[in-house]
């Protein structure tokens, strides 16, 4: 059954259940992107799964998230169950070879894989504004704070970093807003309240260092297999809007540091996007645009992006018109909405006349699917009715002991475990202040010294003036009159330089020399950094 270059998804059956063809999935086509949907219950983690289980066969990396823990049994050899068994002997897979796959765990949360972190500058302000659903005006005051950073060399890791940027500028909004536009306080305090809600739900603990190098998921094993990098998402579903930010990040920071390599024999790594839906909702405009100018470009870098959800409504049309590759699952069609989804689904499909694609996806059972691929020139394949074949790994998820060994073998075992907070915006804005601060000090204390020498002291010595002259009692004396008047009636206006505007100062100064080092950022926000 199996091809060379190609990856088998199960066999299809003709409309008087006669076993038909084997089904394939092209290689040079997967990272043309690709959808899975259908109902919940109808087989669409175990689809997932037994793609994930094919890439990594074919040495193609893959990334993808456990919504509901149980897709972590990817990482253990599979178990012979009657059903199994029985599907792969309907479909003609002989021999039914069972295995384990090189698996790395992820937790944003650190508690059933490794640390996945990023920094504040590195989400940029685009996706950070997604994330905290901001109005425009308080996202135009974040794109300010992120420039102010980025031109003056104040890295932002960190929550801390941001509040204490946020903090200088609310200090600063009249100065600030000459220079980059109407900054309020209002604005400012309404995006320190909206942190402080991101901390509550746990987003301090994705912020920070070491942030994650896109090439940890990017690794083969010495055997030629990809990795499967699962992130554990069951807990950071509880906040939906921050796992659609993160998964959308992730896709970005692949789309700005990887190459292009145009059209490969193969993907260079296969992202799955499961629970698609939580990235669209209620998203603006610009930001589904972005999402469809970067899942139309990554294609050229090698990535295949393959949306998971239960309706294919759930996705953009832009974006869905960019997914190649579709494998739909049973839907119901009750409710008028239910309806107008099998209709769409059934609708993008290269229609076969052995059967009615409608009819057809409300008749589909557990572990079956309708089937289109790109073929030839990237050609969609006509659909089939497709019988799923079995996975080779375990169903259902592994054990604590289980998922504890497969860390400690981990190619990354130690790398993101332990927090680094090295010197950074925080640090730096607090610094300068300490040192304005320090400077204002010292010049009080000058000023008092001075008030407290007697006048002949402080008589100015001027060019041309001989201050050992007795013959010029005159000038001396008329000398030391203009300088005590002039000492003196500088004083009552004069306006000693406060910390705020030393630190302002401090940061114009620094403008001046970091230009050429201003950071680049790309389509979603992130910086460019290259791979």
């Amino acid at each position: 059954m199996l091809e060379e270059g190609k990856l088998y998804l199960g066999t299809s059956r003709n409309p008087d259940d006669s076993i038909n063809k084997g089904e394939y999935l092209d290689l040079r086509y997967a990272n043309r992107h690709g959808l899975i949907t259908g109902a919940t219950g109808t087989g669409k983690t175990v689809t997932l799964q037994i793609l994930a289980e094919s890439f990594s066969n074919a040495g193609v990396p893959v990334f993808c998230a456990d919504v509901k823990g149980d897709l972590s049994g990817i990482a253990a050899i599979g178990e012979y169950k009657d059903f199994l068994e029985k599907r792969a002997k309907a479909i003609g897979l002989d021999p039914y070879d069972l295995q384990e796959f090189p698996v790395i765990f992820w937790d944003l949360f650190g508690e059933k894989g490794h640390r996945v972190r990023t920094t504040i500058s590195e989400m940029g302000p685009l996706l950070l504004a997604r994330l905290m659903d901001m109005s425009d005006a308080q996202e135009g005051v974040l794109n300010i704070a992120f420039k102010l950073a980025d031109e003056n060399g104040l890295p932002l890791l960190d929550m801390k970093d941001l509040r204490a940027l946020l903090s200088y500028m609310a200090g600063e909004t009249e100065k600030l807003s000459a220079l980059y536009g109407n900054i309020t306080k209002q604005s400012l305090a309404t995006i320190q309240r909206g942190l402080l809600v991101l901390e509550q739900q746990g987003a301090e603990n994705f912020f920070g260092e070491p942030a994650l190098k896109i090439s940890d998921i990017m690794r083969t094993t010495n055997d030629g297999r990809g990795a499967i990098s699962v992130l554990a998402a069951d807990k950071l579903m509880m906040n939906p809007r921050l796992y659609g930010t993160f998964l959308l990040w992730l896709l970005s920071e692949l789309f700005e540091e990887l190459p292009e390599v145009g059209d490969p024999d193969r993907p260079r790594l296969v992202f799955f996007f499961d629970e698609a839906h939580l990235l669209f909702d209620e998203a603006p405009k610009i930001l589904i645009d972005r999402v469809e100018q970067v899942v139309r470009l990554i294609r050229s870098k090698g990535v295949g992006v393959y949306f998971v959800t239960q309706n294919p409504l759930d996705v953009p049309e832009t974006v869905l018109s960019q997914l190649g590759n579709r494998i739909q699952h049973a839907l119901r069609a009750y409710t008028p909405r239910e309806q107008k989804a099998v209709k769409v689904a059934a609708e993008t499909f290269r229609p076969n006349p052995a059967f009615d694609c409608y009819e057809a996806i409300t008749q589909l059972g557990v572990g079956e699917a309708l089937v289109s691929t790109l073929g030839a020139k990237g050609v969609p394949s006509m659909v089939e009715r497709t019988l799923i074949r079995p996975p080779s790994s375990r169903l259902g998820p592994i054990t604590e002991p289980e998922r504890v060994k497969v860390m400690a073998v981990s190619p990354v075992a130690g790398l993101y475990d332990a927090d680094l907070d090295r010197d950074s915006a925080y640090e730096m804005l607090k610094r300068r202040a300490e040192e304005a601060a320090k400077a204002e000090e010292e010049e009080r204390a000058r000023e008092e010294e001075e008030d407290r020498k007697p006048p002949e002291s402080r008589r100015w010595t001027l060019p041309g003036y001989d201050k050992d002259d007795d013959d010029d009692d005159d000038d001396d004396n008329r000398r030391t009159t203009t300088r005590k008047t002039s000492t003196r009636s500088r004083r009552p206006g004069y306006q000693r330089q406060t910390v705020t505007e030393a630190v302002i100062k401090s940061v114009a100064r620094s403008a001046a020399t970091s230009l050429g080092r201003a950071l680049v950022r790309g389509i979603l926000g992130s910086l460019k950094k290259g791979f």
